[in-house]
């Protein structure tokens, strides 16, 4: 009797361990994350999945605008001292106006934005040469104020002559005025502002605007723009925008000038596939660029459940995709097939962040936040020149190792890097290169723990491809520490007075922007902090541009 209790006992002490065996079992696979799907899309696929077009929505719009200022332009009535003057001629550039005379010969045309202070004034000559007919694009107005524009005429026989105009701006919408913009550490004489530079807040969201050396507001777009802002070859700006200010989607690329007006129009329908995992609300997501062809080429989404991780080559003639590479056919199958979905349901394994092309060799620097990698690829032949993150070379599949760049000693192991840029060739060597990009040192996947979070910072790097070696040559922003440290967002440029400025662009969890200029010993000459900004409204990107280029020409006789 006792033998067949225990007997009894022991069978129920045995199913309760294998009941517990089993729900442990379950939990242990309910715990392993399911993996994404292998079957990737077709080039076909992608493309009909982005749903490129070109259309002329806003060029119609403003169409009318522009065959007014074609016939004011052949209007003979207009002189030097009694021009026409339209502020804002295309009602979104509100800090610019078109001023429209003749003269009696052909002349060249330059003008002065008299500036509240020392160092702000803003000149531009007019490109085009001389004529007799000017049609002079002012950009660099203060918002509600009485500015005083200065015209220089220049005659061939080299006698000149100048008049003065005032014109009235109105006031900041409230997404650029409700933003407290401050300014300290400022030595202009060392800025790298030159007679017409500006310093472009390009915001995640709300209207782009330019800042002067005194941080005033002196140009801004009513359009809503996100992430990108390129200048192109020409002088104007390709701006990611949105139709309705009230949706959420940017799928609008526009090429504008700094008056407002339209030149190019892409739309993007966003389609998506049946396993996308949720709808996609913006398709350029990051950056993109002017190719030598003049093609685009953008960072995009393929319209499956994983996203920014493509590049796509869009016709600047037509609208139309004609090339696209997905990353996951360049990289192995290990890492976005276990990569955890986000709260979109989405796979952002890559998150491919900044663009920039080598003219020399038709390469693509690429910046993946999300692999905390920095690599070059060969556009024409789809094959990787190089690649750098701190996965040990060993990690890597056999036929990528040859690839992988070693760090020296000392060098920094970037993660969630942003503007990754090509510098000037300083050692005329076609096997050697370097590179900036802010490094926003965080840890996703192969960053240095030991540092991740700790600072952020703009670096420097010199790469040999003949040692497939990558030391670090310069680097500031570590000695600010925790208080500058942007675990998203960022950007570094190198101006071209070998000063460097850069954008820690998510402080104190997205309440505020910095961005600092240094020069080379790594001395601050102009410190700018926007806070207070609307919701996702901080500093994406900061960066310094010429307003106007020199490439720029405003005329509304040739469409």
């Amino acid at each position: 009797m006792k033998k067949r209790t225990r007997f009894i006992s022991a069978g129920i002490i045995l199913g309760i361990i294998l009941a517990v065996a089993g729900i442990l079992f379950l939990q242990r696979q309910s715990a392993t994350p399911e993996k994404n799907p292998t079957t990737l899309l077709s080039s076909t696929e992608i493309s009909d999945n982005l749903g490129t077009e070109l259309v002329t929505t806003r060029q119609d719009d403003q169409a009318t605008s522009t065959a007014d200022y074609a016939t004011t332009a052949q209007d003979q009535s207009y002189s030097l001292e009694s021009p026409y003057i339209k502020v804002n001629p295309y009602e979104i550039s509100p800090l610019s106006a078109l001023i429209i005379f003749t003269t009696p010969q052909a002349a060249s045309i330059s003008y002065t934005v008299l500036g509240k202070t020392e160092g702000t004034s803003l000149t531009n000559t007019v490109n085009g040469g001389a004529q007799t007919v000017h049609q002079i694009p002012v950009v660099g107005l203060y918002a509600d104020y009485d500015n005083t524009v200065k015209i220089t005429v220049t005659y061939a026989d080299g006698t000149t002559a100048e008049k003065s105009f005032t014109v009235t701006t109105s006031k900041l919408p409230k997404y650029i005025s409700s933003v407290d913009i401050s300014v300290t550490n400022v030595d202009k004489s060392k800025m790298d502002i030159g007679d017409n530079e500006l310093t472009i807040i390009n915001r995640t969201t709300k209207e782009p605007f330019a800042v002067d050396a005194d941080g005033e507001v002196r140009w801004y777009l009513t359009e809503y723009s996100q992430h990108t802002i390129e200048q192109w070859s020409n002088g104007h700006l390709m701006i990611l925008s949105k139709e309705d200010v009230n949706s959420l989607v940017y799928n609008d690329l526009i090429e504008v000038d700094v008056l407002g007006r339209v030149y190019k129009e892409f739309t993007f329908s966003s389609k998506t596939s049946a396993t996308d995992g949720g709808e996609e609300t913006t398709v350029i997501h990051h950056d993109l660029l002017e190719l030598p062809n003049g093609n685009i080429l953008a960072t995009v989404s393929d319209g499956s459940v994983y996203k920014e991780d493509t590049l796509a080559e869009i016709s600047y003639e037509t609208g139309k995709v004609v090339k696209v590479v997905d990353m996951k056919t360049i990289f192995p199958e290990s890492m976005y097939v276990s990569y955890q979905k986000g709260d979109d349901e989405k796979v952002d394994w890559l998150h491919t962040n900044s663009l920039d092309y080598d003219n020399a060799d038709g390469t693509i620097l690429i910046s993946n936040r999300n692999q905390d990698l920095t690599m070059k690829f060969n556009w024409a032949s789809d094959e990787i020149v190089w690649l750098y993150s701190g996965k040990e070379k060993s990690e890597w599949p056999d036929n990528l190792q040859q690839y992988v760049l070693t760090p020296t000693e000392g060098s920094s192991i970037t993660g969630g890097q942003h503007a990754l840029t090509l510098l000037e060739d300083e050692d005329n060597n076609p096997n050697s290169e370097d590179v900036l990009l802010f490094d926003n040192n965080i840890n996703v996947t192969n960053g240095d723990a030991s540092t991740s979070g700790k600072y952020s910072q703009a670096v420097q790097y010199h790469i040999d491809l003949d040692k497939m070696t990558i030391d670090q040559t310069w680097a500031w922003g570590k000695k600010l520490g925790k208080k500058n440290y942007s675990m998203i967002i960022g950007y570094a440029q190198r101006l071209s007075n070998d000063n460097t400025l850069i954008d820690f662009g998510f402080l104190s969890n997205g309440e505020n922007s910095n961005i600092i200029e240094v020069d080379a010993d790594g001395n601050q000459v102009f410190n700018l902090v926007v806070e207070n900004a609307a919701s996702k409204a901080y500093a994406y990107r900061a960066y310094r541009e010429a307003f106007y280029s020199s490439d720029y020409v405003f005329d509304a006789l040739n469409e």
